[in-house]
């Protein structure tokens, strides 16, 4: 690469992190902000119910991912190409499969969200509200997976302001009708929850603009030589076991800590999760980028440009992180106040949990992003490997320290994270790969 194309790739970079960014901002924020307004207008046991319903969205966005995420991939790859036919067969095949499991999930709001309730919580104070929040999140499943695959989508097609732009106006309608379900329509904790999906069916019509400009290379077709079923599920099967055991995780990590430490210890574990969303921020960006130019300069077959996109990532993730743990460490007390915590205990916990999670989504940030660099350079085993470990290797430890260390529960990640890095490197150094840049 010359000067000038390393400086043309690097603007590139910045749009289309900055975009990611700012999408992923809007979504953390949103999440996060209407965890708080939960917090003030309901208690902490809105909260703490909006935690106990993530694994059931964790489960959208694993199926989410397997079919958009694989299929912006090959997406990436085809138009890096310019196999213009196959990039949109891809793209309809991926589309009409989210529709289709999304209408599932509408079905199971229907017939037995009381059930799927009863598997999440076991606690009769905090049952009727993640039932509630639960119901209206079901029902508008299409409008979640679909605003997810889309914005993905359009963004490898050329449009990564629209989808910002769309996602911010989408967690700009969420908040401002978070207050006007909960409060002024007394709805609830539910409110909070049609609040959501209201918001993305605003993001869905704002982000279908992109079909009109003319400017994109994606449109609907069935036609296409070969069938994709196959690959697109390859592509997204590190992210989306990711997903799945994040799901396993987030089910099993909030029995153990509802079962350990009660009401108490899971609205505390709901604040930390909250902080995870800011992590989340700079760790989705990253991915976004990486899924999107990455697997264009991979579609290329130029290896300098891949290995210059990489590199910007991994310093700007290191900052970031950097950064947020700084400030949690800083101002814990405030962050658990803003949740709606009050007694000076429950205050007390959150800031000494606060402070070791912060150190502990470090190194998980490190190992998603790496997940994806293996995905790239076809190192699929070891993707799985990554994948499955980030959540599965948590729940034995924190099993443990329940049983023996409850005093030290809070460590369970930081520990089990640890671990994961090293079984990592062991095992690259055992199988002896290196990072040669493949185009499939």
């Amino acid at each position: 690469m010359n000067t000038e194309e390393r400086q043309a790739l690097t603007t590139l970079f910045w749009r289309y992190l900055w975009s990611s960014i700012l999408i992923t901002l809007s979504g953390c924020l949103g999440n996060v902000v209407d965890g708080i307004i939960v917090g003030k207008l309901i208690g902490t046991d809105g909260v703490s119910a909006i935690n106990l319903s993530k694994p059931v969205v964790q489960l959208m966005m694993t199926l989410s991912l397997l079919l958009a995420a694989g299929g912006s991939m090959l997406v990436g790859f085809a138009l890096g190409k310019k196999d213009f036919p196959r990039a949109r067969y891809v793209y309809t095949h991926s589309c009409l499969s989210n529709l289709v499991v999304s209408l599932l999930f509408t079905a199971a709001g229907l017939l037995v969200p009381m059930t799927i309730a009863s598997l999440l919580c076991d606690n009769p104070h905090l049952f009727q509200p993640t039932l509630a929040y639960l119901r209206p999140m079901l029902l508008g499943a299409p409008a979640y997976m679909i605003m997810w695959t889309v914005s993905i989508m359009i963004s490898t097609d050329g449009s990564p302001r629209l989808a910002s732009l769309a996602i911010v106006i989408d967690n700009a309608v969420n908040l401002g009708l978070d207050i006007v379900f909960i409060q002024l329509c007394g709805w609830g904790i539910a409110g909070s929850s049609a609040a959501t999906v209201a918001g993305h069916l605003v993001g869905i019509a704002i982000m279908l603009q992109h079909y009109r400009s003319g400017t994109g290379h994606l449109s609907f077709t069935l036609r296409h030589n070969a069938p994709e079923t196959r690959n697109i599920l390859s592509q997204g099967a590190p992210l989306a076991l990711a997903s799945v055991c994040l799901t396993v995780l987030l089910f099993a990590s909030n029995s153990i800590v509802l079962g350990t430490l009660g009401r108490n210890g899971i609205f505390v574990f709901a604040v930390c999760m909250n902080l995870l969303q800011v992590y989340n921020l700079f760790v989705a960006g990253t991915c976004r980028t990486l899924q999107s130019l990455g697997a264009i300069q991979a579609g290329t077959g130029d290896a300098d440009a891949f290995r210059l996109v990489l590199r910007k990532s991994f310093n700007f993730i290191t900052v970031a992180m950097t950064a947020t743990c700084a400030l949690t460490f800083a101002v814990p007390e405030t962050i658990a106040r803003l949740f709606g915590a009050t007694d000076v205990a429950v205050v007390g916990e959150c800031c000494r949990a606060l402070r070791i999670f912060a150190l502990s989504f470090i190194p998980f940030c490190y190992i998603y992003v790496l997940m994806i660099v293996y995905k790239l350079y076809g190192q699929h085993r070891m993707a799985l490997f990554i994948s499955a470990a980030l959540s599965l290797t948590v729940i034995p430890v924190l099993w443990f320290m329940a049983a023996w260390l409850p005093r030290f529960l809070w460590y369970s990640y930081l520990i089990a994270y640890i671990i994961e890095i090293i079984a990592i490197v062991l095992l690259h150094k055992a199988q002896h790969i290196r990072f040669q840049l493949k185009t499939e």
